[in-house]
């Protein structure tokens, strides 16, 4: 492959809670941005921004001279790839950046071999709000000649690309991704689970937060994320629904490696608890809710 241009136009593909966010941030550089939903009610406010909403995936490729996928999971990645394929180029940039996991990713360059895509392995590091600021970190692994094409797509949507292979097939930032997602999400659990036992013992969590404060063991997210529970302000920057996906999709990995990651297990757990009790739509730190059996006090 030979270098290419900067893009000027980029289709996506989804616009839930990150993807809204990238498209508008796209389109406000200057790109030609289509863009996609499953459910289309939900880009329709992106047409405010200069977005043109498609009603298929098809219509969103056609002619872009990126394709970007921020979908649920690699199947629904997979799938959606696959509607859009009559209308996908040879030759035409793919920034993956679902958090797919191993296998999917697989499936998923399988199907740019077979429609000669340049797959590039790019998830993001980041919720709602660094998605709507552009200031996600983008983990990428794609072949040099493409980085000028999708560098104004990823100099768009984050603060920083951070590019550690020079090819989709070694699922290099994918493996990144699924250990930075560990830690976000145990980090998220003991917080949440620390701010259950305090509420249990009739501990005062702004005791806590002094107790820790300057020390080794303060944390800003912690306090972001508890601060939330506290407030009742579950308003979801990262779902539930979607982190307990990303928690299995952890430990598939690390069964896949030979390590046994119970930490994940358990959180994944957590997190199916806590759907079951209501709160997959709200924001993942309602892994709260799982600490109790009934209604949470």
């Amino acid at each position: 492959m030979t270098e290419q241009h900067p893009a000027t136009s980029v289709a996506v593909l989804g616009t839930g809670i990150m993807g809204s966010g990238m498209a508008r941030n796209l389109a406000r550089s200057g790109l030609e941005v289509r863009a996609w939903n499953r459910t289309r009610s939900k880009a329709e406010p992106l047409s405010h921004d200069g977005v043109r909403v498609t009603d298929t995936p098809a219509e969103a490729v056609d002619g872009a001279d990126v394709v970007l996928t921020i979908l649920y999971d690699g199947a629904v990645a997979l799938e959606t790839m696959r509607q859009a394929a009559p209308a996908l180029r040879p030759g035409t940039a793919w920034a993956q950046a679902t958090t797919a996991g191993l296998e999917a990713l697989e499936s998923l360059t399988a199907f740019a071999r077979e429609k000669d895509l340049v797959l590039i392995d790019s998830p993001v590091l980041g919720t709602k709000q660094p998605a709507e600021n552009g200031q996600l970190l983008v983990l990428a692994a794609g072949p040099n000649p493409v980085r000028p094409v999708v560098w104004p797509v990823f100099d768009a949507i984050g603060s920083r690309t951070v590019w550690v292979g020079d090819s989709a097939e070694g699922a290099a930032a994918t493996r990144l991704k699924l250990v930075l997602n560990s830690w976000v999400l145990n980090v998220t659990h003991a917080t949440a689970e620390a701010a259950a036992l305090a509420k249990g013992l009739g501990v005062d969590w702004q005791g806590f937060l002094d107790a820790v404060e300057g020390g080794p063991l303060d944390n800003g997210y912690m306090r972001v994320k508890s601060a939330q529970v506290l407030r009742g302000d579950l308003e979801p920057s990262f779902a539930t629904k979607t982190a307990e996906k990303d928690a299995r999709l952890i430990v598939q990995a690390g069964e896949r490696a030979g390590v046994r990651l119970d930490l994940a297990a358990a959180g994944a757990e957590r997190f199916r608890r806590a759907i079951e009790a209501g709160h997959g739509d709200e924001d993942m730190v309602a892994s709260y809710f799982a600490s109790f059996d009934g209604e949470a006090p």
